[in-house]
């Protein structure tokens, strides 16, 4: 791997000495050895629903029962003793609390797999499943059970615009100003079970500095791996840990 080599191991002491900032970007990858669906993988979600049915506005206002109906099974799979997280987001926890630096984790998971893992400082750029948001007047709760279109919202009291806390298709992500600001400062970036073709996140690793060290850690190489100097390719919860022992200059 790139990061046993000598070479690659004195660059990140030199990171962690200047405090480099590092960003980090996940992906479905990341939370499928934890035992949840990939996307666009050919067992993945959207092989068996289709896109325009429960993840677009225009399907919510077509049929918000469908669309409930879709993301309450994936809360309550979510929600399942048997799904925790793995090694790679144990890892990226530990990395944000011993780098030197700023760590930030953007990840377009709508899981809190991160979270339960000990992350802090992070961005759900595609929304999380476990909130609910109303279409009126924008409260964000925390959401665990179903949904359904008679569900009122707790702040206005209107009933038939809770929506699930998730971005859908046609949708701006969330702050995207705090990310390209991280982006920008960022000393290394890392992209961690992506498919590379899902914008603007497969565009990030374009964004940030000139010599900027950009790291992929995927099962196979993505759509934009070669835009990656390091380019590792495994699974993540091997990966992810041997990755972060090499950044921070230990063994776990």
């Amino acid at each position: 791997m790139a990061w046993e080599a000598s070479d690659f191991r004195e660059r990140m002491a030199a990171l962690r000495a200047a405090h480099g900032a590092v960003v980090v970007l996940t992906g479905a990858g990341i939370s499928r050895e934890s035992g949840l669906h990939t996307f666009r993988d050919a067992d993945g979600i959207w092989a068996s629903v289709s896109i325009d049915e429960v993840a677009t506005p225009q399907a919510f206002a077509r049929d918000p029962a469908r669309v409930h109906a879709f993301y309450n099974q994936r809360r309550r799979g979510l929600l399942d003793p048997v799904v925790l997280p793995n090694p790679a987001h144990a890892a990226l926890a530990r990395l944000e609390r011993d780098w030197p630096g700023a760590v930030l984790v953007v990840t377009q998971n709508i899981d809190d797999l991160h979270e339960r893992a000990g992350s802090r400082t992070l961005v759900h750029m595609h929304g999380e499943l476990l909130k609910a948001r109303c279409g009126g007047c924008g409260t964000v709760i925390r959401c665990r059970e179903d949904l359904a279109p008679a569900h009122p919202c707790v702040a206005c009291g209107n009933a038939g615009g809770v929506r699930p806390h998730v971005v859908w298709f046609g949708e701006m992500p969330l702050e995207l100003d705090r990310i390209y600001h991280a982006l920008g400062q960022a000393s290394l970036f890392a992209a961690i079970g992506t498919s590379g073709t899902v914008y603007p996140a497969a565009g990030f690793v374009d964004a940030v500095p000139r010599g900027c060290v950009t790291v992929e850690i995927n099962l196979e190489p993505s759509e934009g791996a070669s835009r990656f100097v390091h380019r590792i390719h495994g699974p993540a919860g091997t990966a992810v840990p041997a990755f972060v022992d090499a950044l921070c200059g230990g063994d776990g």
